[in-house]
């Protein structure tokens, strides 16, 4: 297979290409071997938090005390839900150890809201984390594409210089230089279509767990409210 893709007419284009076409083509196909390694990492790694997530509100629907939700917890450390109930844990504990001493034992209006920023703080800095590295799959969409049309552009201007050189224009001389210039194309096209494919597949699985997130807040609410507002 290997002996056939270096005979093909592709291939040998690409080795007719200057120096400036060879660079060009170079940086697509780290673009290309970098699209896929950041969508493969963070496809494993969502479906790995999504199982997690699932196994969070299974549990966190059985919860009906505050041991419960301790214990939820525990259940849920070193994943995304773990990491969201214990920061909010705590400082649901901190606010409850400041209820006591004022001798409410509940948690007031300030309290509350103090929570409520907790929560979306926590959030909101989940999120980010999620949303890191999709900025390479969508620069390298529009990059790859400019990336490109600039080869095909910088082929087209070395074609035309050389067939003024030879001072000729029939159809042997022209075609191996409009076919090298296009080749830029093709290749830019073969990076920014499945980056693009890549980007808006997984911004639509970050925009899931942010939904999912948000249904935890609520029931983290919903929670909190029974046992310890006012």
């Amino acid at each position: 297979m290997l002996q056939k893709m270096l005979s093909s007419p592709l291939w040998h284009l690409m080795m007719q290409a200057d120096s400036i076409t060879r660079v060009v083509l170079f940086i697509l196909l780290f673009m290309s071997v970098l699209c896929w390694s950041v969508f493969l990492y963070k496809l494993i790694l969502m479906r790995l938090k999504k199982r997690h997530m699932k196994r969070a509100f299974s549990y966190i629907r059985h919860v009906g005390t505050m041991e419960d939700l301790v214990l939820v917890t525990d259940k849920c450390a070193g994943t995304t839900p773990g990491y969201f109930l214990n920061n909010n844990m705590q400082c649901l504990k901190s606010l409850i150890e400041l209820g006591n001493k004022q001798g409410t034992g509940k948690l007031g209006v300030a309290q509350w809201e103090r929570l409520q920023d907790s929560l979306y703080f926590n959030v909101d800095e989940i999120m980010h984390h999620e949303e890191s590295l999709l900025w390479i799959l969508s620069t390298s969409a529009g990059a790859a594409t400019l990336l490109g049309l600039f080869g095909t552009v910088w082929g087209l201007v070395h074609s035309f210089v050389s067939i003024s050189e030879k001072q000729t224009a029939d159809i042997a001389t022209v075609a191996p230089g409009i076919a090298e210039a296009l080749v830029t194309t093709l290749a830019g096209l073969m990076v920014a279509i499945p980056a693009l494919i890549m980007f808006n597949y997984l911004n639509t699985q970050v925009r899931r767990m942010e939904q999912q997130l948000s249904t935890m807040v609520q029931m983290f609410n919903r929670i909190i409210q029974v046992m310890f507002v006012c």
